[in-house]
Formats: structure tokens, C-alpha cells, sequence
């Protein structure tokens, strides 16, 4: 594998790409998951280049593109949250999953938690997708708890808030 970075996304022309890639991944993998109608939703209200600008303008978002040297093969989106970090996001397409990416972009949240000083890594997944909460499980994370949020437009998000304790 070439080396991984990770690069911050800044630009409303990197908001552009970043939207279209989301847009694609979205679209592949939470289909059969929460379906077209709710994926079509989700994707317009928190996926866009819009929400992604008011996102990092307003909440305090940081997004990153993973890039496997100068290709793009995903994105994560992180904010510090107190005192612990969010993983808001973190997907990578389909193409390039199984190459340790995912990992890599767990590994670049925990430097950032850490040189903040911060103890504890958090974020949400969907309770239906299995192979990603394998993932984390892997990775340290835990199921700490439930959550049913609606997210308006007769959708709800159902997933279980996974933590990760740092030493």
C-alpha cells in the first residue's frame, strides 16, 4: 500500500469533491442498510457540500480526505467534543476497503485525541451494520450504548454509540 495521509479539506472546490464522494459511497453501501429514500435524506442534510461548509464553519467539524498517496479513497470528519473526540464520519469506497484505511484514519483520530490531551474516542453506527461494528470492535471501540435520533423528513437514525478508552 502506498503511504496514507490525510489531507484537510478547506476549499469550497475540495467541499465540492468531498460531496461527490460522499454522495458515491453513500449511495453503495447504506442502501440495502436504511434504503434509498433515507440514504437520498441523509446525504442532502449532512452530506452535502452545503451541510459539510456549515458543518466545519459553524460546529466545529474538521474534514480530512484519506488520500493512498495522491488518490482519494475516503473521508473522515472529526470534532473535539468536550473532553473527547468525535468521529463523526470515517468511510472509505468500496474498491479500497480491506487495505487498513480505515484503520489508518482510527490511528490519525487517536494522535489528534491524544495531543489534546483528550481520553476517549466516540462515535455512532447504524445497529445493521455489522461488518463496520466488527471493525471497531477490533479497533478497541465498545457498544457503550443505544440511540434512536430523528433526524426529521420521518427518518430515524438507529444506532449504537461506540467508545474507545485511550491509556
Amino acid at each position: 500500500m502506498s503511504d496514507v495521509n490525510f489531507e484537510r479539506v478547506c476549499s469550497p472546490e475540495q467541499t465540492a469533491l468531498l460531496g461527490d464522494l460522499a454522495k458515491r459511497i453513500w449511495n453503495e453501501h447504506f442502501v440495502p442498510i436504511i434504503g434509498q429514500a433515507q440514504v437520498d435524506y441523509m446525504v442532502e442534510k449532512f452530506q452535502s457540500p452545503p451541510a459539510m461548509r456549515r458543518q466545519m464553519a459553524q460546529e466545529g467539524y474538521q474534514y480530512y480526505f484519506i488520500r493512498e498517496g495522491e488518490q482519494v479513497r475516503g473521508y473522515t470528519a472529526l470534532r473535539m467534543d468536550d473532553d473527547r473526540l468525535f468521529i463523526s464520519k470515517l468511510y472509505v469506497e468500496k474498491p479500497y476497503r480491506g487495505r487498513g484505511l480505515s484503520r489508518k484514519a482510527l490511528n490519525f483520530a487517536e494522535g489528534l485525541c491524544r495531543e489534546k490531551g483528550f481520553r476517549k474516542l466516540w462515535l455512532t453506527v447504524n445497529r445493521h451494520n455489522e461488518r463496520t461494528i466488527a471493525i471497531y470492535e477490533r479497533m478497541g471501540f465498545y457498544k457503550a450504548r443505544e440511540q434512536a435520533a430523528d433526524i426529521g423528513g420521518g427518518f430515524v437514525m438507529d444506532d449504537y454509540i461506540m467508545e474507545k478508552d485511550l491509556d
